[in-house]
């Protein structure tokens, strides 16, 4: 039963990751040109709609667990796509808040009822790996959408912004179908049977809630490629600025083709905290080459960037790997929704507050900046070691899967 599952997931995850790889591209000129919004209004209205999202994710996840992760996952599947349309209208500021809280809503809580859908249809031990070949799919999904996305910026008209927008939405319907056609699950826990009426449980576990937190300050990567490293290279190097791009498809493609590799040495709670340790000695010497690179000419800091670049999506393979071992092994099997969309906040938060922390740090302070960034991921990182064991202490590790139970469908 697991091999349809997975295919379908993959298959979901390839077309909404399609769609976003060409809004991530478009969506600020389009909004700025197209919906004609100063940029830092764009960027106040994003950081306002990513903070709702955050807040909301939890009670999504809660709504998974009690209506089923797949109609929730379904449910909110459409509702992104209804955001992405409602974009094509949005014509002030209010409404692009109201649609993009919306959008960020629907995306965050979609992320934790197919984590919970995940957990329902996959055995415990097939986890991480099916996670690291979703990261994969994604991460090539991601690449041509981006391809799509930048025919419609070397058109460079409404139509071309619109029609992206439009690619988006119906991606996310595509992806809507395709999760319609997983078996709808009901996992039995005694939890849910005795109906303990806890409404929020996840807040109440101080060390899955610490780990929540310290994965957040590992996910400080997310704006590195791009937002601190365009800015970085233009500013602070001699390196051509379409350098930036290099590093992105390098990024990409290294993710497509190793992430699988790299979940297979994850089979635990010790080897995903092993890895998750070395994950930040690489990322402090991904940071210490960045370094490196200040005041150089072009050629120079163009290799540098390169190594620096190599060093950190190894370092994000190693932090995706040991953190998915993590948030599905140390979650109550009845409250996984409601787990996972707060353990995935954390990407919320990086969004919202990285790059003000990521730019603070590295263009203020220059290359002690990319010191105390990378001294900062070994701390986070090796401080998971004992919160882990904390948390793990009254349940079992590994947690055996839990049996999915179909629900007849007329």
């Amino acid at each position: 039963m697991t091999n349809r599952p997975g295919r379908l997931l993959a298959l979901a995850q390839l077309a909404n990751s399609i769609g976003d790889g060409a809004y991530y591209v478009t969506s600020a000129l389009y909004f700025t040109q197209v919906a004609h919004l100063a940029p830092a209004r764009v960027g106040l209205g994003l950081t306002l709609a990513w903070g709702f999202g955050s807040l909301v994710g939890v009670p999504l996840g809660r709504l998974a667990d009690r209506r089923g992760p797949r109609g929730t996952a379904v449910l909110l599947a459409l509702a992104t796509a209804a955001a992405i349309a409602t974009f094509l209208l949005v014509s002030g500021f209010v409404a692009f808040v109201v649609t993009a809280s919306l959008y960020a809503a629907a995306q965050s809580g979609l992320a934790a009822a197919r984590q919970a859908l995940l957990a329902a249809l996959v055995p415990a031990e097939e986890r991480t790996g099916l996670l690291a070949r979703l990261q994969s799919t994604l991460n090539g999904g991601l690449a041509m959408g981006a391809a799509l996305g930048g025919g419609a910026l070397s058109v460079g008209t409404a139509a071309a912004y619109r029609g992206v927008l439009a690619l988006d939405a119906l991606c996310f319907l595509v992806c809507a179908l395709l999760l319609l056609r997983l078996p709808a699950v009901k996992v039995m826990t005694a939890g849910a049977a005795a109906g303990d009426g806890r409404r929020t449980a996840v807040l109440g576990d101080r060390p899955y809630a610490l780990l929540a937190l310290l994965n957040a300050v590992l996910l400080l990567r997310l704006p590195l490629l791009s937002l601190a490293l365009p800015l970085w290279i233009t500013e602070r190097t001699g390196a051509p600025a379409w350098l930036a791009s290099g590093l992105f498809v390098l990024n990409t493609l290294a993710v497509t083709l190793f992430q699988v590799r790299t979940a297979r040495a994850v089979t635990g709670l010790g080897s995903a905290l092993k890895v998750l340790r070395r994950s930040g000695l690489v990322m402090l010497a991904s940071c210490a080459v960045f370094a490196l690179s200040t005041g150089r000419s072009a050629w120079p800091a163009a290799v540098i960037m390169v190594v620096g670049a190599a060093l950190q999506v190894v370092a994000e393979m190693q932090q995706s790997a040991g953190s998915w071992q993590l948030s599905f092994g140390l979650a109550p099997a009845d409250r996984m929704g409601e787990y996972q969309g707060f353990f995935g906040t954390g990407v919320t938060v990086a969004r919202t507050l990285g790059p003000l922390v990521v730019t603070t740090l590295l263009l203020g302070w220059g290359a002690s900046g990319w010191l105390a960034l990378g001294l900062l991921m070994v701390l986070a990182a090796y401080a998971m070691g004992p919160v882990a064991r904390r948390a793990a202490a009254g349940r079992p590790m590994p947690r055996p899967a839990a049996e999915p139970v179909p629900v007849p469908v007329n």
